[in-house]
């Protein structure tokens, strides 16, 4: 009766009978011999194995390294060490922004923009302008830094200057009431008209229209983040047409729907 069986091997250890034979089929630890009653006993060696891939596994070391790190000299083990301690911190950093990003859930904006975007939509509301202006740009910045990442930071530089100017906030809460219009309505034309001068006269400004277009070649890019939320024939899609042709005719360079 030299040694336990499999039952109390597990149980020693800290493990199911299932595992210690999966631990058998990897080759990871030896069966013992079967007594004459035909039962296999484990004895301190097979324990002791035991325990280590066990600690081992605990630790995050892949079953598949398990073996060969445990039958490795000294500088072997330790390097194997310091390498799965890497892995593990690479892995703790990704459990952590997965945390981070699951608590930025709790707030709608902040799971796909940054801080200083949400911080700009609320300066929105406090400037005056209407809850559906609001979550119409929320919308198009979304897109906007999903489409054109590298040049969201300076694109967000120039809207906060531009929110600074008591004009282009005027024209912005003047451009959502235009949305209820009639696309033939004569003051769209007008409208259109002191957007396109107001940015001529104002380069930092201008830049919000075409700062993301000028960082990407694709046409197509610059018109889903552009022309974001539009039915075709609206006043808004009338007015953005007559403002961009404006900006066109004075030398702007603004993409067309059929160029790439």
């Amino acid at each position: 009766m030299n040694g336990v069986t499999i039952g109390q091997a597990a149980a020693f250890v800290g493990v199911t009978v299932k595992t210690v034979r999966h631990y058998h089929k990897l080759g990871l630890v030896k069966e013992p011999e079967r007594d004459s009653s035909g039962y296999r006993r484990y004895g301190s060696a097979e324990l002791l194995r035991l325990v280590q891939i066990r600690t081992l596994a605990a630790a995050g070391v892949p079953l598949a390294e398990a073996g060969p790190l445990l039958d490795a000299d000294a500088a072997q083990f330790a390097a194997a060490l310091a390498d799965v301690e890497r892995q593990l911190t690479e892995r703790i950093e990704e459990l952590i922004a997965r945390r981070d990003m699951l608590h930025r859930l709790a707030d709608g904006d902040r799971a796909l923009l940054p801080d200083r975007a949400v911080a700009l939509l609320e300066r929105m509301s406090g400037l005056g302008l209407p809850a559906e202006q609001v979550a119409a740009t929320r919308e198009g910045w979304v897109l906007a830094r999903a489409l054109v990442p590298e040049g969201f930071d300076d694109f967000l530089t120039h809207v906060e200057h531009a929110f600074g100017d008591p004009r282009f906030v005027a024209l912005s809460k003047q451009a959502t009431e235009a949305t209820a219009w009639e696309p033939d309505d004569p003051r769209l034309a007008e409208l259109a008209t002191a957007i396109a001068d107001h940015l001529l006269a104002n380069p930092a400004h201008l830049k919000i229209v075409t700062g993301l277009q000028a960082r990407t070649d694709a046409a197509a890019r610059y018109h889903l983040v552009a022309h974001h939320g539009e039915q075709q024939g609206s006043a808004t899609a009338q007015g953005v047409a007559i403002v961009e042709a404006k900006l066109r005719a004075a030398g702007i360079h603004i993409p067309r729907p059929d160029t790439h």
